[in-house]
């Protein structure tokens, strides 16, 4: 479910882009035929869901029993809406769960992904739509194949391992890209930098995303992943919002390299609160190979041992 969501979310806007290239008015159509044909599958699927859960049948019970009662339930439905809040913040940052989530919802904080901020920088110092079209066609192919490498991996050495390799994966691409972004001083080639470690980092972004999801939903209790599916949505939001607010401060182009810099913080503050979460599971990080892995008090022969002088 999760591959296709993120190939219907990467895919669709790119393809619509490409259709804007050779014309608006056909772009508009498009993705007008494209919206009224999804009402039919959508009401197709909902009827569908509806008659194989027959729980869905029962009528829904009210338990309010007339108007005076209605209007008081509803003014302390008011008073009680903050205090759901507090309690649903309380559980989520208290639940075992909340470091792999936070983490994943803090890589929200970026601008280094092709979208308005990093394009409208990328347009005001010489770089063009056909430029602009190729990196996101390189980056959208980058980032549909994690979909298929990041459940292999977790096949093989488990959504937590994984979660801190693509993790780190990401965190060595954009380090990269900013180092190059900072230390080159022609504009068109720091640009480029940033572009091709943008691009490479999104392999380690949506794997890692998938890992956290996995980790989401088999620590959560069934009873709770809403409300905590729900906070984990609105931190993402928040971060999300963070990063545009980060453009209109620093709106300038020769500013740009401020939001780059937020950006990587907020990154590698996600990975350091996941490095806690690997490193209270499993007590290690990584595995070190057998030759260089320290050896236990005892296990050295005492033939090699060094015999102290007498």
């Amino acid at each position: 479910m999760r591959r296709i969501d993120l190939i219907c979310k990467l895919a669709g806007p790119f393809f619509i882009a490409l259709i804007d290239g050779v014309s608006t008015q056909v772009a508009i159509l498009v993705n007008l035929g494209m919206n009224l044909l999804s009402i039919s599958v959508e009401y197709y699927a909902i009827a569908k869901v509806y008659q194989m859960v027959p729980a869905l049948h029962a009528p829904k019970r009210s338990t309010v029993e007339d108007t005076g009662a209605s209007d008081a339930q509803h003014g302390r439905r008011y008073l009680r809406a903050p205090l759901t809040v507090l309690r649903g913040l309380k559980f989520y940052f208290q639940h075992r769960a909340f470091l792999p989530s936070f983490s994943c919802a803090l890589l929200y904080f970026t601008v280094l992904s092709f979208s308005g901020q990093m394009v409208t920088y990328l347009l005001s110092i010489g770089y063009n739509s056909f430029h602009i079209g190729i990196a996101r066609t390189i980056s959208v192919a980058f980032e549909i194949s994690a979909t298929w490498i990041a459940p292999a991996v977790m096949s093989k050495i488990g959504p937590i391992r994984a979660g801190i390799w693509f993790l780190s994966w990401q965190m060595m691409s954009l380090a990269a890209a900013a180092s190059g972004f900072w230390g080159i001083r022609s504009e068109i080639m720091a640009a480029t930098c940033l572009v091709c470690g943008s691009i490479s980092s999104r392999v380690g972004l949506w794997g890692f995303d998938l890992s956290a999801q996995i980790i989401v939903q088999e620590e959560v209790e069934p009873d709770h992943r809403g409300s905590f599916s729900s906070m984990e949505a609105s931190w993402q939001s928040t971060f999300e919002l963070c990063s545009y607010a980060t453009t209109i401060i620093f709106s300038r182009p020769e500013q740009f390299q401020w939001p780059v810099l937020m950006s990587c913080a907020a990154v590698f503050t996600g990975g350091g609160l996941y490095t806690m979460f690997v490193r209270s599971r499993r007590g290690h990080l990584f595995h070190l190979p057998q030759c260089i892995e320290p050896k236990r008090r005892g296990s050295v022969p005492p033939g090699l041992r060094y015999e102290r002088l007498a």
